[in-house]
């Protein structure tokens, strides 16, 4: 599953490694869905113009521009597989690490397999900014302090889910937008999934849609929203 907006330069290429990985792999049941987030460019048309030469590809639209943590609520209530990846559409982690998730899933039994740039960081091939890898460091010690998460990398956009617990976590999920990836790893745990965190390759690419000032000021305040949800019992 891919949350999308904006992004019609980078799909075409996008979906066209999904495909080719998907039909060579041992997934031999699956499908490909696009949620597309009130995007103002050709987004929606790329992706039925893939479907009509590749079927199992499908196109889910929200009402308006809502954020990725509403992207990817939607698109993980509506997939159908038995475990639901979503990815980011400019596959800073290559598909083919999907295998990595997967042989932890099963060789630690686990329900959650959330991809890490912290874990090796001999992997990452392009690196982000002096600026943004210190932020995204002080970012998880506050995560950890104010939420008790033991993860090095919450934000890497490359996570596995069981379906079932997806529908269980994203039913309760509340943030809509980027501080949403430590609310759902927070969800599992409070409902008792295991969830594992694995080093997986990962490149940066130019086009990011987080804004360092704004969006680490209100994904800090988010994990205030996740403490206070849990207070209120909304996680239940």
């Amino acid at each position: 599953m891919v949350p999308a907006y904006n992004e019609e330069e980078r799909l075409p290429a996008t979906l066209a490694s999904l495909h080719a990985y998907l039909e060579g792999s041992s997934w031999r049941e699956h499908e490909i869905l696009v949620v597309d987030d009130g995007s103002g460019d050709r987004t929606c048309q790329v992706v039925n113009e893939f479907s009509r030469r590749c079927p199992g590809v499908g196109l889910l639209r929200n009402p308006g521009n809502r954020g990725k943590g509403y992207s990817v609520r939607h698109g993980m209530l509506q997939a159908k597989g038995a475990w639901i990846l979503f990815t980011d559409a400019d596959l800073s982690a290559p598909i083919q690490e999907l295998d990595k998730l997967m042989a932890a899933c099963v060789s630690r039994n686990a329900h959650v397999a959330i991809g890490s740039r912290a874990l090796d960081r001999s992997l990452i091939a392009v690196r982000q900014s002096y600026f943004r890898e210190t932020s995204g460091r002080i970012f998880n010690l506050l995560l950890r302090l104010v939420t008790g998460l033991p993860f090095h990398d919450t934000q890497c956009g490359f996570k596995l889910f069981e379906r079932e617990a997806a529908r269980q976590i994203f039913r309760r999920q509340r943030l809509e937008r980027f501080g949403f990836d430590a609310e759902v790893l927070f969800i599992a745990r409070r409902l008792g999934y295991t969830c594992v965190e694995v080093p997986v390759r990962w490149s940066h690419f130019e086009g990011t849609k987080v804004r360092m000032l704004r969006d680490s000021a209100s994904m800090f305040l988010d994990l205030l929203r996740v403490r206070w949800n849990q207070i209120r019992g909304r996680y239940r």
